[in-house]
Order: C-alpha cells, then sequence, then structure tokens
C-alpha cells in the first residue's frame, strides 16, 4: 500500500480504499448485492453485507462464470476471468479523488457490457473509464450473472436474473453515488450488443423508473422472447446433464459442468445466422411486454433521452474471421433471404446498391439491418414527436485487422478513448485514427452531462451522425431507400 495513493468513499455497506490513478480515483471491485451462490444461487440479487473497518476496492472483482470466445474471436475479443464467488461487482471512476477535492453533482454513465449474455466482464480492458472521469463524468462498469446462471429459464425460479442484477446495480447508484462526486439525478445508462438489448429492457420495466435520464443504445435493439420460445436452451442443457430442466436441480450441478453443456448447447452459429442462445424473457413480471413494442408504442421511457446506432458493417465480426462470407453461394443466399423472410423487393435494393459485393456481403448487410439497424431506425421514427429527444450515429471507420470493415464492437475502443491499449488493438490494429476517438469519446460526454451528444435530434429529415471514414458529418436519411423497402415488405 506504500506506493499507492489512496482514495477512499463511503457506501451504505462500508467504507471502501481505492487508488488515483493518472489523477483519476479509481475504485474496483465493490459487490452491488450478494454473492449468488449456495442457497441464494438462481434467486434475484440480494443486499450485500455491510463490512466494518476499510475494504480494499484495488483489483477487479470477480467475473461471472463463464468460457472464453471461441476461435478466432477469442483474438480479437479478449475476455479476462477473475477467480471468486462475488461475481456481482462493479467498478467507479471519478475525478473526485479525496475530502481536499471532493467534486459533487457530476454526471454519471452506468455501463452494461455485451457478449451474447454468455461472455464479456466489467474488466475488459477496452472498458477502462479513466477517459470519462478526466472529461468529468463518473464512469460505473458492472459485472452482472450471464449465460444459464443468469437468464436460463426455470419453473422455479425468477426470469432475467441477470436484468434483476442490472437493476439492483442501478439501484446501488442511486443509493451511492454521491459518495463518488457523482448525481444519483443525472445517470446515463450505457451498453453495446447484449448491454444495449439489457438497456432496452430496462427502459420498459416499471422497475427501472427513476433510475436513469438518459440511456445509450450500441449496436443493440429492444427484444424479448416469450417463455415458450425462450425455453428450448434451458431444456438441451437440462438433457446433456441429465437433470430435470428445474433450478433446484441446476443448482446441484457445479459450475464448471454447467458451463460444459452450457457450452455444447450454444456453440456454432452467430448472433446474425442464429443459435441456441439466451435472450431476455418477457415473463409477466418484471417483463410484462415485449420491449420494442412498449417502446414504439410510447408507453415507456417518456422522457428519456436516447442516443443510439450501429457499425455499417457488424456482420463482418461473425462472418469473416471464420470464412463464412466466402462460403455463402447464391444458392445459399436465396435459402437465408427465405429463412430470414426478406422480402425480394428489399433484397433486389440491396443488390443493385452494392453490384461488387459477394452474395455472403449481401446477406450480411441485410442480417445487420434487419436485426440491428431497421429496428433502431423504426424506434426513433416512434419517438420522434414524444417527449424525450432521440439522437442517432452511425460508425463506419473500417478496421484494418483480418479485413473487418467497420465490423460489430469496432466502435468500443473509440467510445472509451482507450485506442492504445494492445486489447483493443487487437480489433483497431495499431492506427486508429485519435480524432476520430476523440470526437466520439466526446459525443458520449455531451450526452451524459448535457442530454446532447452535439447533432440534431431525430426528426422527419432523419439525421444521422456519421463517425468515419475521415472527419465526422451529418447526413440525412442515409440509405433510405434500403430502409424503405423494409418497411413496404
Amino acid at each position: 500500500m506504500s506506493d499507492i495513493v489512496e482514495a477512499r468513499a463511503r457506501t451504505v455497506q462500508g467504507t471502501v480504499r481505492g487508488a488515483v490513478e493518472r489523477g483519476v480515483a479509481v475504485f474496483r471491485g465493490i459487490p452491488y448485492a450478494a454473492a449468488p451462490v449456495g442457497a441464494r444461487r438462481f434467486r434475484a440479487p440480494e443486499p450485500p453485507e455491510p463490512w466494518e473497518g476499510v475494504r480494499d476496492a484495488l483489483a477487479f472483482g470477480p467475473t461471472a462464470p463463464k468460457r472464453p470466445y471461441a476461435p478466432p474471436l477469442d483474438r480479437l475479443l479478449p475476455d479476462p476471468a477473475v477467480e471468486g464467488e462475488e461475481w456481482l461487482n462493479l467498478n467507479v471512476w471519478t475525478p473526485s479523488t479525496g475530502e481536499a477535492e471532493r467534486a459533487e453533482g457530476l454526471p454519471v454513465l452506468v455501463w452494461i457490457h455485451g457478449g451474447s449474455l454468455l461472455h464479456g466482464s466489467s474488466a475488459v480492458p477496452v472498458y477502462d473509464g479513466s477517459a470519462f472521469a478526466r472529461d468529468g463524468v463518473v464512469l460505473v462498469s458492472v459485472n452482472y450473472r450471464l449465460g444459464v446462471e443468469g437468464f436460463g429459464l426455470f419453473p422455479d425460479a425468477p426470469a432475467n436474473r441477470g436484468l434483476l442484477d442490472q437493476l439492483a446495480a442501478l439501484e446501488w447508484v442511486r443509493d451511492n453515488i454521491a459518495g463518488f462526486g457523482g448525481d444519483p439525478d443525472r445517470v446515463t445508462v450505457a451498453g453495446e450488443s447484449a448491454g444495449a438489448v439489457s438497456i432496452g429492457a430496462l427502459l420498459a420495466t416499471d422497475r427501472a423508473a427513476g433510475l436513469f435520464r438518459r440511456a445509450v443504445l450500441q449496436s443493440g435493439a429492444p427484444a424479448a422472447l416469450t417463455p415458450d420460445a425462450a425455453r428450448g436452451t434451458t431444456e438441451l442443457i437440462a438433457q446433456r446433464l441429465g437433470v430435470p430442466a428445474t433450478a433446484a436441480a441446476f443448482a446441484a450441478v457445479g459450475p464448471e459442468a454447467l458451463l460444459t453443456a452450457q457450452t455444447e448447447v450454444t456453440s456454432g452459429g452467430n448472433p446474425l445466422t442464429g443459435r441456441n442462445s439466451f435472450q431476455l424473457v418477457v415473463d409477466g413480471d418484471l417483463l410484462d411486454r415485449d420491449p420494442a413494442e412498449a417502446l414504439r408504442t410510447g408507453s415507456a421511457a417518456a422522457g428519456i433521452d436516447l442516443l443510439m446506432g450501429t457499425n455499417t458493417e457488424e456482420y463482418r465480426l461473425w462472418f469473416v474471421p471464420g470464412g463464412l462470407t466466402e462460403r455463402i453461394s447464391r444458392l445459399k443466399l436465396r435459402l437465408a433471404l427465405l429463412k430470414f423472410k426478406v422480402p425480394n423487393a428489399t433484397a433486389r435494393v440491396y443488390r443493385a446498391n452494392r453490384p461488387d459485393a459477394t452474395p455472403g456481403e449481401i446477406l450480411g448487410a441485410l442480417a445487420t439491418d434487419l436485426l440491428l439497424r431497421v429496428p433502431l431506425n423504426r424506434l426513433a421514427d416512434a419517438r420522434a414527436d414524444a417527449p424525450g429527444s432521440t439522437y442517432v450515429y452511425e460508425f463506419g471507420w473500417p478496421s484494418p485487422v483480418q479485413r473487418l470493415g467497420a465490423c460489430h464492437a469496432l466502435e468500443l475502443g473509440f467510445v472509451f478513448d482507450t485506442l492504445t491499449h494492445p486489447d483493443t488493438m487487437a480489433l483497431t490494429g495499431p492506427d486508429a485514427p485519435q480524432e476520430l476517438a476523440d470526437a466520439m469519446h466526446q459525443a458520449w460526454v455531451e450526452f451524459a452531462t448535457t442530454g446532447d451528444p452535439g447533432w440534431p435530434s431525430w426528426d422527419a429529415s432523419r439525421p444521422v451522425q456519421f463517425f468515419g471514414p475521415g472527419a465526422p458529418a451529418l447526413v440525412l436519411a442515409p440509405r433510405d431507400d434500403e430502409l424503405r423497402s423494409w418497411h413496404r415488405g
């Protein structure tokens, strides 16, 4: 401890000791709920036990049980694992470094990581919150239960446990963030991929009312399954284990055996082509309605400001590294169009706009828009005259790594301004433009601080802020012929 410049903060449970790093106070691994093990396994999160004295918050806390991404994605998406049982923990980066320089009333951004509800954690280096704290925003990053522990559907356990974890973390922020210099009334919740899907559900549940006033959805659209549609993955894992598909039976299975069966069932496929997976569930309790429908009809998130968008070539992260793009023939493209129920007129528009594209690239563009860009644009259209502003972006800078282009997750290092970290470079390469990170990061800072990222809010002209290639630029109704073709279909 002698070489560490200490920072301390008080929470409801007790005092925590962090460290001042490059002028920013960092607190890692603070429990926001009790360890979900033993009798608490498969239950809703419960408050953590208080402690006496000062608790060290110097290292990232344990990560939820998970396996690394399968090759070749494991090299592109490093996913550290930290041993231990107190998975339900969070980290705080704040410019408030001590009693003598205690800030007050700072905006707060709570980060919910992605990873298909199977991977990821708040310990991923790309999510380092130092740049946000440097620029006056308290950054909180959250761990939550993953896979069957967090999202398996059982008749004898609450559904959406990972989402309940996220709510518990937001309640912790409400009750404690003032001790770190943050304002509990100026909270923005942000996430990417599965994190953004989670935020779509948080926007639609009454339980989250008052916990945040703004939201950022990066490359993830609001969605949830019916219980009947969601049971399949849990039942397949139960069959592998040879146990009933109940929480009581699963609780008797060790985490490693559970992970092995879960990996066998969920491996193969990807978020665009489909696979056995975990999804949020319209459970009639936490989620009593489909989040996408609730948001489009205006019955949810009234008055909440939204910033949302996609990357131009999301599909390339899943299609390119494994060679799927090249393996898709014209016949496979036609079969995929039938599977996805893509209107013939829509397919013709995409082909006409991409005369040199391969069948795999055409399919990737269609799947990206069907699952991400179209629903987010429809949500923006539905909110055009509603309370709360809506801002839309598109990230288009192409990575030179493995011909990934402007793929899924590429924008993260720009948003967090962590381009110099080796784990970020695995996806961006060593020469990503810092000036683009400066612009994108600043837009997120401004949105968390003022509710305005720096370009016009959504209206009939459909403004989209493009981040790269080149300098950021506002474009009105980009590729609108493609979007309109889905509406006609």
